[in-house]
């Protein structure tokens, strides 16, 4: 059981090191305008759909850390982490009102118009769902292009340089000799 002990000592130190972040963040909060115009573009953009899985992720690791040391407890430790992690769920929402906070001291409240409108348009919503995509394939073509463009200044530069040295050697050959 030492193992719970120090997961509870480094969780704690963990929320205490968050509070005094979130504390100095928070310390500067952006207008309420501001703030309903960042979750308007937040929501466009879908912005914080990436992070849904960091608690499930979180709570697996530890599921299974715990496991790994004490696996005569696995349902236990399976059912106990389950529920704190279902306790922690309401948490989500702090992610939210900080990624807003940032959203509304990054951009003004134009900005954030222009961004939700944008991305809650048709094109918006394309290019969110299709910009990865299209993204790719720009690289891809970035890479050939630069494959061909390498190849084609090595043999002109080489063909060119072939004939600059034969015509110096040519002509160093028809100079009389000291």
């Amino acid at each position: 059981m030492t193992i719970f002990a120090g997961l509870g000592r480094t969780l704690a130190a963990t929320l205490i090191a968050s509070a005094t972040f979130a504390g100095t963040v928070m310390a500067q909060d952006a207008t309420e305008e501001q703030i309903k115009a960042a979750r308007a573009a937040m929501d466009a953009l879908n912005a914080t759909a990436q992070f849904d899985g960091i608690l499930p992720e979180i709570a697996e690791k530890l599921k299974s850390t715990l496991i790994q040391s004490t696996p005569n407890y696995g349902d236990l430790i399976n059912k106990t982490v389950d529920e704190e992690a279902l306790a922690l769920a309401s948490r989500r929402a702090d992610l939210e009102r900080e990624v807003a906070n940032i959203y509304a001291k990054t951009f003004t409240v134009e900005e954030l118009k222009a961004i939700s409108d944008f991305y809650a348009s048709e094109a918006g919503k394309k290019l969110l769902r299709s910009g990865p995509l299209a993204a790719r394939e720009v690289m891809k073509a970035a890479d050939i292009w630069a494959a061909g463009i390498s190849r084609d200044l090595a043999v002109n530069s080489d063909k060119k340089l072939e004939a600059e040295i034969g015509a110096q050697k040519k002509a160093e050959g028809a100079a009389p000799k000291n």
